[in-house]
């Protein structure tokens, strides 16, 4: 009887640790996650926007703002500070 309390013991060790790993491994790659939506989605507006968009402003911006003013291109006001004037240059 001791011997199977012993195992039982060693396998919920084993079972946390396991989970444990996966829960960390999870919530890493979710926090790195924002720096690729932000570089997708600022060159999808430089696509759409050409030369009226400043696209490295946006990553730039997105990167130091880690995500949390993630660009939307087809919402003005999200992408507003990187649309560019007829006589502005970057």
């Amino acid at each position: 009887m001791r011997l199977f309390a012993a195992m039982n013991s060693s396998l919920r060790l084993i079972l946390l640790v396991a989970l444990t790993v996966t829960l960390l491994g999870m919530v890493l790659a979710q926090s790195k996650d924002w720096f690729g939506v932000c570089i997708r989605n600022c060159a999808q507006c430089k696509r759409m926007f050409g030369p009226w968009f400043a696209g490295e402003r946006c990553a730039n911006a997105c990167i130091k703002f880690k995500g949390k003013l993630t660009p939307d291109c087809v919402d003005a006001d999200s992408i507003a500070p990187f649309l560019k004037k007829a006589d502005e240059d970057d």
